[in-house]
């Protein structure tokens, strides 16, 4: 079987691919490599889901499986103050992170992470995610049920979804977790949600 980019040492040989995209006015590059989501390109979710966001963000900011990095490097070069957690299984992307983090000229905290694992008793004001929809329903409602318990109380949670592969049946599961649940966007297929208040 393939290397899943939740696997924490992937097999397949590296291969490293550059991509480039413009963040709020700010040209980002990053590298990215085999063996992690998304390689030579942001993919389109992620490119929603960034979009979709706030345009100032505050606070305590987690990115939960932040693969090379689009998420949470571009809101901090956006929100210069905000603090920025990168959690993933991955050490390869971990390392890309680190790298691309390095090269944006940002301050970020890359951590090893299997979902909420490292983070016991941090709570944050947005947890963001495109969660890993190929590591199996059960592991991505786990993941927002962690994202539910470590928002503060006026925290947000923003994700992204494509329709085909659930997003109805997930807005159903975050109805049960808050009292909100909203859609940002609906286009390409995929549906971003921000959910809060935890019920």
């Amino acid at each position: 079987m393939p290397d899943m980019y939740f696997t924490r040492e992937p097999e397949a040989a590296s291969r490293i691919s550059v991509c480039s995209f413009v963040y709020r006015g700010e040209k980002l590059t990053f590298e990215t490599d085999t063996g992690v989501f998304s390689r030579g390109e942001m993919d389109k979710g992620t490119e929603l889901l960034l979009e979709a966001l706030p345009e100032k963000m505050t606070g305590d900011v987690l990115d939960l499986g932040c693969g090379w990095g689009a998420i949470g490097i571009s809101v901090k070069k956006a929100n210069p103050d905000v603090s920025v957690t990168m959690v993933d299984v991955n050490l390869r992307a971990l390392g890309l992170c680190r790298r691309n983090a390095e090269a944006a000229g940002v301050q970020v905290r890359c951590l090893e992470s299997d979902g909420f694992a490292q983070l016991e008793g941090e709570t944050y004001d947005s947890v963001i995610t495109n969660p890993p929809i190929r590591a199996g329903k059960q592991k991505v409602y786990e993941l927002l049920e962690g994202a539910c318990r470590a928002l503060k109380e006026d925290g947000k949670l923003y994700l992204v979804i494509r329709k085909q592969q659930g997003a109805e049946s997930c807005i159903r599961f975050l109805q049960d977790l808050f009292e909100h649940v909203e859609k940002l966007d609906r286009s390409g297929g995929f549906w971003v949600l921000c959910a809060w208040e935890r019920k």
